[in-house]
């Protein structure tokens, strides 16, 4: 295993959920010196290590507020989103608001909160997850608020360069959580995102394509549209009727 966290302070938000709980789990297992765990509502932890933190994303209040907390944090995982069920782009107007308020003013929210703490601690590492429904035809509201959060991502890469603040993007398709639990479709594990994700920290990689279908996608992404959409067309068939 590539220990490469040792000594560091790493905060992770979502910490309760599948890809959560694995960001937290490694974080320690590769030699973290702390790790904020994150979450809407006070989590129980056991390892001394894990200090519980009360962070909404939908709340300014909450961000500003977990910054000042956490202010020896020199990794950030942003890994909190949503994906309701029946979400669609031509679903109800407030179903999406409250889809992009989490997956991108939220997330946003916490790295820009956190960024002048990053600064302070030596430039530090942000680490967004994101999805490769980023770059899919999905009709989702989740789809396109994680491409808003891509487009942010790349460019909070160049926002933070002069601190020395280094940008990761991960992406990945289906992976097996509960998030994705009503999708009978093949899934990579929780465990093999998070260890990617955090090789990635260590190689110093701009983005982390975690599963085969993502970099497979990654890949097409110069090909001409007309041939681009209609092969997407025909991979999204088990979520598109």
């Amino acid at each position: 295993m590539n220990q490469t966290l040792d000594g560091r302070t790493v905060l992770v938000t979502g910490a309760n959920g599948g890809l959560g709980a694995q960001f937290v789990q490694q974080a320690l297992d590769r030699g973290a010196r702390k790790v904020y765990a994150a979450t809407r509502s006070p989590g129980r932890w056991t390892d001394p290590r894990i200090q519980p933190l009360t962070l909404d994303l939908t709340s300014p209040d909450d961000a500003t507020r977990a910054a000042a907390t956490a202010s020896d944090v020199d990794l950030l995982v942003n890994n909190a989103g949503i994906a309701p069920a029946g979400d669609s782009v031509a679903g109800p107007e407030d179903e999406l608001r409250r889809t992009f308020e989490t997956n991108f003013f939220g997330t946003l929210r916490v790295a820009n909160a956190f960024a002048p703490v990053l600064a302070a601690n030596g430039g530090g590492t942000l680490l967004n997850n994101l999805s490769a429904a980023a770059w899919s035809n999905v009709p989702t509201g989740y789809a396109a608020s994680k491409a808003a959060m891509w487009s942010a991502t790349n460019g909070l890469r160049l926002q933070l360069r002069a601190q020395g603040t280094h940008v990761i993007g991960l992406l990945v398709g289906m992976v097996d959580t509960p998030m994705t639990q009503r999708w009978d479709v093949p899934k990579v594990s929780a465990e093999s995102v998070v260890a990617q994700a955090y090789d990635g920290v260590a190689d110093g990689a701009l983005e982390v394509l975690a599963d085969e279908p993502t970099r497979d996608l990654r890949s097409r992404m110069g090909t001409r549209a007309e041939e681009l959409y209609p092969w997407l067309d025909a991979q999204l068939g088990a979520f598109v009727p």
